[in-house]
């Protein structure tokens, strides 16, 4: 029997492109590997904004894995919907986003609901939100520790925010939470001592709340290029979320990584414009379009040069055009995931090169119900 690589899919006839193949194998390698990194399930608080899969998150529940991340309301309900008891908005609600916040929590009310803060204001609303219905709600104060995003400066403001919110009659204060995205040191001993070194006013912060009498029970802290330098520390918890799939910019960067790519677009061949130019059909609706070229990681070729992207069209330079004709397939892996699994109304599964089935993308809308 001939060799075939991993993504390779057998009835390739069958399938349309632009598509979004997963493997479910894959994933479950990425799981044991993201929880042996950890340490076990209690130290994870995955995040699920990349993949916004139901089968994704039943995956990691059957590893014991109980407490997430999400980005959007919708991906709250969804990982409610699946069966998830502990939920963390990490995105502070502010305006209308408040009230859904608290329509999906007052539906629920046996669940473990936290939500960001940064500011007085926003804690003032969410604090009044939350007396109005009569609701206990779980606070996390957001940390900007260099992303320079979101998040509050460690200094006595976040001390005054904390002991605000442990005053308070309907707010439970649960920690800090602090994404440190910009910390992407390709290798591990040095990425390890930035991040040290940039979470340790945390530290300093829930030492000096501790003096006071007062407890930050948990630190949410690493994306998935960080969390393995913040893996084993005291009441810290770790909150990767790209590692589900994994993608080429990840997995070019950081090669003491042990994930593997999960997630593979498939793209055919539609017109030869120039002897040696090609378009493929992979344009701005198919793929995210914010990274500088390259987009992709080709998986079964290393002829073509990506110069060109609009909303239908992936143009590209060929060193051997006499090697390919109209309507043949092409294997890619995005160097950014995430924003691309957003395109996809439903992707579709492989095991043993045999399509198996397709998942919904089931909160890549702003909205399910709440």
């Amino acid at each position: 029997m001939a060799y075939k690589e991993w993504f390779v899919v057998d009835t390739i006839e069958k399938i349309n492109t632009p598509s979004l193949l997963v493997y479910p194998e894959r994933i479950e390698h990425n799981i044991r590997e993201m929880l042996r990194i950890a340490g076990g399930p209690r130290n994870l608080r995955p995040h699920v904004k990349t993949y916004k899969m139901a089968e994704v998150i039943q995956m990691q529940l059957k590893h014991g894995i109980d407490k997430f991340k999400c980005a959007t309301i919708a991906e709250a309900e969804l990982l409610v919907n699946t069966g998830v008891k502990d939920i963390l908005l990490a995105m502070q609600p502010v305006g209308p986003n408040v009230s859904r916040f608290f329509d999906l929590a007052s539906q629920y009310h046996d669940l473990d609901f936290s939500c960001l803060v940064d500011n007085p204001k926003s804690l003032n609303d969410i604090s009044k939100e939350a007396q109005n219905r009569n609701l206990d709600i779980g606070v996390f104060i957001d940390i900007n520790n260099g992303m320079n995003r979101t998040g509050m400066v460690p200094g006595p403001k976040v001390i005054e925010l904390f002991i605000a919110i442990e005053h308070s009659s309907f707010l439970n204060a649960k920690g800090f939470h602090v994404y440190d995205g910009h910390l992407r040191i390709p290798d591990l001993e040095e990425r390890k001592k930035a991040c040290a070194a940039a979470l340790l006013p945390i530290l300093e912060l829930r030492g000096a709340l501790k003096d006071k009498g007062v407890n930050v029970g948990s630190i949410v802290v690493g994306g998935s290029p960080t969390f393995p330098a913040h893996a084993q520390g005291d009441d810290i918890v770790l909150s990767p979320g790209t590692v589900l799939l994994w993608d080429a910019g990840y997995g070019t960067k950081f090669p003491d990584m042990n994930f593997q790519h999960a997630a593979v677009l498939m793209t055919r061949l539609i017109s030869k414009p120039k002897k040696d130019q090609f378009c493929l059909d992979l344009g701005h609706k198919a793929l995210a379009s914010e990274m500088a070229f390259p987009r992709v990681e080709f998986l079964n070729t290393q002829d073509f040069g990506q110069i060109g992207q609009s909303e239908e069209h992936f143009v590209v330079s060929v060193a051997h055009p006499e090697r390919y004709e109209i309507g043949d397939v092409f294997y890619a892996v995005p160097m950014h995931i995430c924003p691309t699994v957003a395109k996809y109304p439903q992707v579709i599964t492989v095991v043993d090169h045999q399509v198996t089935c397709s998942w919904k993308v089931a909160a890549r809308d702003h909205k399910i119900s709440f």
